[in-house]
């Protein structure tokens, strides 16, 4: 089955709560971006121990464990997007395709608890990022391919939106 393009500009996801999986942005701060990385990551584990964790439920969504794969990378791509907004004064992130991604990386084919503990250990490193970033921090900036601008606190969130809008995505 093909994976379907997500083509929409989720930006929107800072400044209103998603209809879809009730993220609000406006109820998380700083302080509640490394917590809720971790959580996050703590409820995949359950997700890939699931017997139908390979089983797409149509041909335009991925299966669970294509969007932990999908989620682990994201927590990658984050931290290092993260950096360069540290050390670089408004970079322009390298893009990234993530359905190029996963067709290329065969998340599908992927052992699910490998998956699981690349999935925390990314989780871990970007928490401990986040958790050590100053207040002056927060507020560097950068900007995707496509033009759209970010703070680190408010790429975090839409960040933290992905983690959180996947984890509903299966949870069904």
């Amino acid at each position: 089955m093909p994976i379907v393009a997500d083509t929409k500009n989720w930006t929107w996801v800072i400044e209103r709560p998603c209809p879809e999986c009730g993220f609000d942005a406006s109820v998380y701060t700083e302080v509640d971006i490394a917590p809720a990385i971790l959580e996050n990551a703590a409820s995949w584990p359950a997700v890939l121990a699931r017997p139908s964790v390979r089983v797409r439920p149509n041909d335009s969504t991925w299966s669970p464990l294509e969007y932990a794969a999908h989620v682990r990378d994201v927590l990658s791509v984050y931290r290092e997007r993260v950096r360069l907004m540290v050390e670089t004064d408004d970079p322009l992130y390298p893009n990234w395709d993530q359905d190029e991604t996963a067709v290329a990386e065969k998340y599908n084919e992927q052992d699910p608890a490998v998956v699981g503990g690349q999935l925390e250990a990314n989780a871990t490193e970007l928490a401990t990022v986040f958790a050590a970033l100053t207040s002056d921090q927060w507020q560097r900036v950068g900007r995707r391919s496509d033009g759209a601008g970010f703070t680190i606190s408010s790429m975090a969130k839409y960040m933290t939106h992905d983690l959180v809008h996947h984890r509903w995505d299966v949870s069904g």
